[in-house]
């Protein structure tokens, strides 16, 4: 059996636009429904959402009958959870608050096995289809897809180097932590943080790296991908289903009492 192609991986590299939905409610049900939603990819996190490694495992199945990539953001950069969740099959995962080159060289390194990085080793799980892909352990790298996320004023400093590493694939923005660290905490509209997302984004196309973004602002997502972002969420399932249901509801009136 050969190795899964990565298609999100593929199609970053080539410079194709993949428009994405973040999914945060951690349920197996919704991420199989938003798969045949059409988007190219659906970020199933952990940092911010109640999603652990079996609820993880389980969305990933969900959305195995559909073409969209399943990316996992990881609670944080850290060796032990990348390990796990490569392990059960996530081919590409997002790395949180990456500060500089060391962590994202850091990150890189939690993907790799030895000698190339520090990755513990099994050919028998989920990722290597239970023992048989051939050769996994030697080119399990050549499909895995990793991003790291750039969100505070340090590390837009460093952006150059970060997107330099070997192996980094795509380097996120991230608008509400940037926004914070800009002294304009749940602002990422304001002026100042986008000039700083496009200024990101004009140096990660200077340095031949794809970048990608979140919003849940139809406009904002436009000027982005105007912007050259590659990979682009344009909502989150969580506020789809609160505004929905809210819209629903008005619709019929006052509540009563």
């Amino acid at each position: 059996m050969d190795l899964p192609r990565n298609s999100f991986k593929h199609a970053i590299a080539e410079g194709r636009l993949q428009i994405g939905l973040w999914s945060t409610l951690g349920s197996t049900v919704g991420a199989e429904i938003l798969g045949d939603s059409g988007f190219d990819w659906l970020l199933l996190d952990t940092e911010h959402s109640p999603n652990e490694l079996p609820d993880l495992l389980a969305q990933m199945q969900a959305l195995g009958r559909s073409a969209t990539s399943a990316i996992v953001r990881p609670a944080w950069n850290d060796t032990v959870l990348i390990k796990r969740i490569l392990d059960i099959g996530a081919q590409s995962l997002l790395l949180p608050y990456v500060q500089n080159a060391e962590e994202a060289a850091a990150a890189v390194a939690a993907t790799r096995y030895p000698p190339a990085g520090v990755r513990g080793v099994t050919g028998s799980g989920r990722a290597a289809r239970y023992g048989r892909v051939k050769d996994y352990a030697r080119r399990a790298h050549e499909e895995l897809c990793v991003l790291v996320q750039v969100e505070t004023r340090p590390a837009l400093g460093e952006l150059e180097a970060i997107a330099a590493v070997e192996g980094v694939d795509g380097v996120f923005i991230g608008p509400g932590d940037l926004a914070a660290s800009l002294g304009v905490v749940g602002q990422p509209g304001h002026p100042d943080v986008q000039a700083a997302i496009r200024d990101a984004a004009d140096r990660l196309k200077a340095a031949g790296k794809p970048a990608g973004i979140l919003t849940v602002n139809p406009e904002e997502a436009r000027r982005y991908i105007d912007w050259g972002f590659t990979f682009v969420a344009v909502g989150i399932d969580l506020l789809l289903l609160a505004r929905g249901a809210d819209a629903l509801r008005a619709g019929f009136g006052e509540r009563d009492g």
